[in-house]
């Protein structure tokens, strides 16, 4: 919308206009099924999916064999998530977790625990960031899968993945990883976890298509399908292939990959502009500091006493989240700055800013200034009631 400076990146991005250009053509003049073996039309859906599937798998570091197309990450969590539990019940029925993950992996955990898997939500420091040796004492013999997220959606925070896979590995334990908000802004390596998951809608692509990473090999990862139908993605997960948003994801991963350490010096510049002038405000606080891992664009900052749903109605003119896009209308404090011990009050102080590929320095600088009239607006009418 005209006059909108958008800062949530996170929630959504834009359709770049080059990836919207390659998925045109799939729309109306190629129409076909993928799953149309027996003609021309088919044949070229067919080869568009497994080139967008080569693309996706670069991004990730993976083989395309590897890749399992889906609506989502949300699909990809739970079928990752509850696939596993169910292939793997016979060796055990215990699963670990971090309090700090998206809804989409709690609330898959806690669907298996109403069907007798016991769960272990394991915590974060005040910065959001798991403790591997917690994680090592948590695992058990009877232990299938951990469950831990590269970025967190809130935060920003950058979990030790690299330590995750190691202590999972060494104790023959499955590692699942939600790489949503890494994908396209860090170095994403599928081979440090069994499973991943990603939305191509959060970096440039379209929204509706998702990939869900399984490794073949040292070990080769089983999952029992979520979905039942004609076997599509080699049984893993059934449905007519959405060739529109497979071919504009595999376009995006390939943009965001080629152009990712451009994008990641631009946004570290932008960050530190925002964040330095924000902070020159009152009671400002920054909830996971710059020297702690965090993504290059992904803002969690507070403002004492003055709550983020407030500022959302007050700067009218600038789209941003308290919280989560997942839970920011619900009115509860984010229960991820609560697992940080963030108090209650604090959390609702808390917004989000995410910037990306479109964010110009003006628009940091219109940021700045709307926040500060609110801001200042507050304290004004504090002093004056004082």
């Amino acid at each position: 919308m005209k006059g909108i400076v958008y800062l949530d990146y996170n929630a959504s991005t834009p359709v770049d206009e080059r990836v919207l250009q390659a998925m045109l053509p799939w729309f109306c003049g190629q129409y076909g099924n993928p799953s149309s073996k027996g003609h021309a039309l088919g044949w070229a859906a067919e080869e568009a999916c497994e080139q967008a599937r080569e693309q996706v798998a670069a991004a990730l570091s993976a083989e395309p064999g590897e890749i399992v197309f889906t609506s989502g990450a949300t699909e990809g969590a739970n079928a990752a998530i509850k696939g596993v539990a169910e292939m793997y019940a016979s060796k055990g029925r215990h699963l670990v977790t971090v309090q700090a993950e998206h809804r989409a992996v709690l609330n898959a955990h806690r669907a298996l625990e109403r069907k007798g898997y016991e769960v272990t939500y394991l915590p974060v420091d005040a910065y959001g960031q798991l403790d591997l040796d917690a994680l090592e004492h948590a695992l058990r013999d009877d232990t299938i899968l951990v469950s831990v997220m590269w970025a967190n959606n809130e935060a920003g925070t950058i979990q030790p993945v690299e330590g995750v896979s190691e202590i999972a590995r060494s104790r023959g334990v499955l590692f699942m990883t939600d790489a949503t908000q890494a994908v396209g802004k860090i170095p994403v390596h599928a081979g440090l976890a069994d499973l991943l998951v990603c939305s191509a809608h959060k970096f440039y692509g379209p929204k509706g298509a998702g990939a869900l990473y399984v490794r073949r090999r040292d070990p080769r990862v089983r999952i029992t399908p979520l979905l039942d139908g004609g076997g599509h993605e080699n049984g893993r997960r059934s449905g007519t292939l959405n060739v529109p948003g497979i071919v504009g994801m595999g376009k995006a991963a390939e943009i965001a990959c080629r152009e990712m350490e451009d994008f990641r010096k631009r946004m570290e510049r932008l960050q530190n502009r925002l964040e330095s002038r924000l902070l020159e405000l009152p009671g400002a606080h920054l909830n996971v500091p710059q020297h702690v891992p965090r993504l290059p664009q992904t803002s969690s900052i507070r403002f004492e006493g003055i709550g983020g749903a407030h500022m959302i109605t007050a700067c009218r003119n600038l789209a941003f989240s308290a919280g989560s896009a997942c839970s920011s209308g619900s009115g509860e404090p984010s229960h991820v700055l609560r697992a940080m011990g963030l108090s209650s009050e604090q959390a609702l102080s808390t917004l989000r800013l995410s910037l990306g590929r479109f964010t110009t320095e003006d628009e940091v600088d219109r940021t700045v200034y709307l926040i500060e009239q609110c801001v200042c607006s507050v304290k004004q009418t504090a002093v004056a009631s004082a």
